[in-house]
């Protein structure tokens, strides 16, 4: 599971930054290129220490993914179900998540590669297929995007054939079918809290 969480999260880093620069009429391939620019440049960046980082990269995070997209598609029927309160709240845990998941492995990062394999555009949406290339394995990972009034966002990603968004529809369903809706943002806060605070986490244990 760390392995597959550490390649998700590569993957992410590869799609944000340049999103934020890129018009909406620039090709969503090429908006993925300059991702890689502007992410790559800050990771590298020797003058900036990982607090730094982690801040800067959370700012692009927050800025161009389609939280609500992807927390809909993910909660799937039961986003329905939700009242409004509860459907507000799973979207600030469910960003909130995968940011703290994200920043967490930023220092994991040891100068992979990535081969651009080509694009597909349909009307409002784009999928762009690439590879990531470390020293020990090439791993496919494609991105979907959607283009919204202040450019393309992204609203799911897929690491070898492994879709962000199913992965997480179907634990939270189970988790939705056992203890509701509220047990399932009770269950996403704690996590949250283990992620910022491993150490007391583990110490508690």
């Amino acid at each position: 599971m760390k392995e597959k969480a550490y390649r998700f999260l590569l993957c992410v880093s590869v799609v944000l930054g340049s999103l934020s620069v890129a018009s909406s009429t620039t090709a969503p391939l090429e908006q993925v290129r300059l991702t890689v620019d502007e992410i790559i440049t800050i990771l590298r960046d020797g003058q900036l220490e990982s607090t730094a980082k982690r801040e800067k990269i959370s700012a692009v995070v927050r800025q161009k993914f389609d939280f609500r997209a992807m927390s809909q598609s993910t909660l799937s029927t039961n986003w329905r179900k939700a009242s409004s309160v509860e459907q507000q709240r799973f979207v600030a845990l469910f960003s909130e998540l995968l940011e703290e998941t994200y920043l967490r492995r930023i220092d994991a990062y040891s100068d992979e590669e990535v081969s651009y394999v080509q694009e597909a555009v349909r009307d409002k949406r784009a999928v762009v297929d690439t590879i990531i290339r470390s020293k020990t394995a090439d791993i496919p990972v494609s991105y979907k995007l959607v283009l919204r009034s202040d450019g393309w966002r992204v609203y799911d990603v897929v690491v070898e054939e492994i879709s962000l968004i199913s992965n997480f529809r179907s634990s939270y369903r189970e988790i939705v079918q056992k203890e509701g809706i509220s047990g399932l943002l009770a269950k996403m806060e704690e996590k949250i809290r283990e992620l910022r605070n491993p150490v007391n986490v583990e110490g508690a244990k």
